[in-house]
């Protein structure tokens, strides 16, 4: 009888380690290390079409103190509210204009990757927001810190 139970429980052993499988989970990076490769790159879609992204992307907004010259005044450089961009309304464009084509702020140099994406998404989802959202959009970053003369790391 007791050999009979050991082989059971060999049996049921072996059968149970057979069973394991590798375990699946993404080891990469999950947030992006780079810039976009172009107004196509597959990693656009989880940024401009997930609403947490897009709101992180208003928090920066106002955390590095774009809010300060970026409002809806006619002057149309200043006004982000419309999709009339300059080097164009694409991803890569927008991400560009912020992170390369900012004067002295260097936002490219400043701001980590990730946070330029989220802010990029903010950006062109500006268009989108009709004067309803545009309010409690400012009511809800009342509470946010807001930027001024962001010196970033050094």
């Amino acid at each position: 009888m007791a050999l009979a139970a050991r082989w059971i429980a060999l049996f049921g052993a072996t059968a149970i380690l057979c069973g394991c499988t590798k375990e699946a989970r993404e080891t990469g990076p999950t947030t992006p290390q780079t810039p976009p490769i172009g107004n196509r790159d597959p990693r656009i879609s989880a940024y401009q079409d997930n609403f947490y992204q897009v709101s992180q992307g208003g928090r920066y907004f106002s955390w590095y103190g774009c809010s300060r010259c970026h409002t809806e005044s006619p002057d149309m450089v200043l006004n982000l509210a419309d999709s009339e961009w300059r080097h164009g309304f694409g991803f890569a464009n927008v991400y560009g204009a912020i992170a390369a084509r900012h004067g002295r702020f260097a936002y490219g140099k400043r701001i980590p990757v990730e946070q330029l994406w989220q802010i990029t998404a903010y950006v062109r989802d500006l268009s989108s927001h009709y004067p309803e959202k545009r309010r409690r959009v400012t009511l809800d970053a009342k509470a946010e810190p807001v930027g001024g003369n962001w010196q970033g790391p050094q």
